[in-house]
């Protein structure tokens, strides 16, 4: 199977796309390779498509855009896995573990991602596009069995994953643009 098919799958019916993404055992960094990284270029890229629709919008501002969003995401990926690691000590124990716990933090940053293309590819005034973003919990919840979250905890779980994951882009965009100068 193929990344972009495990993508796919996860976003469109999650709970066969975590078993699909644990049958095809693919490794980490060929997903990093082949998928987030193509995805955090384009991201950097859609930044500039403002500038088709809204003459009010630069070079400048474009490329500030799109440093601030690679940026905020990819860090985000670190910052959540130690966070999650921390909050769950049993997801984060074994190599297979940490390896699931990977997966699941991509997976669902690729999906982040992909939202806010979108959004940049739309006008700037068009943001349903951002409610999507409410699906985000539902793919947690479906990866619980995938990562091995006990029945328990499930709930909690799901809480603060969703809210790690949408909530630290968004922070690390705000502090990062503190240190931009308009």
């Amino acid at each position: 199977m193929s990344i972009w098919h495990n993508i796919w799958c996860v976003i469109t019916a999650p709970k066969y796309g975590w078993e699909l993404i644990k049958e095809s055992n693919i490794p980490m960094g060929q997903v990093m390779r082949s998928a987030f990284i193509p995805l955090m270029v384009l991201l950097a890229l859609s930044c500039f498509v403002p500038m088709i629709y809204d003459r009010t919008i630069g070079f400048g501002t474009s490329l500030i855009n799109g440093i601030i969003d690679v940026s905020a995401y990819s860090v985000s990926y670190v910052i959540i896995y130690y966070l999650l690691g921390g909050f769950y000590p049993e997801l984060a124990r074994t190599e297979g573990a940490k390896a699931r716990l990977k997966d699941f933090i991509l997976y669902n940053l690729i999906f982040l991602v992909l939202l806010i293309i979108l959004r940049h590819l739309l006008p700037s005034d068009f943001t349903p596009v951002l409610f999507l973003m409410a699906y985000l919990p539902w793919m947690a919840y479906r990866g619980t069995d995938h990562l091995f979250v006990k029945k328990d905890k499930v709930t909690k779980f799901v809480i603060i994953s969703s809210a790690l994951l949408l909530l630290t882009p968004v922070i690390l965009k705000a502090i990062i643009g503190l240190f931009v100068i308009k």
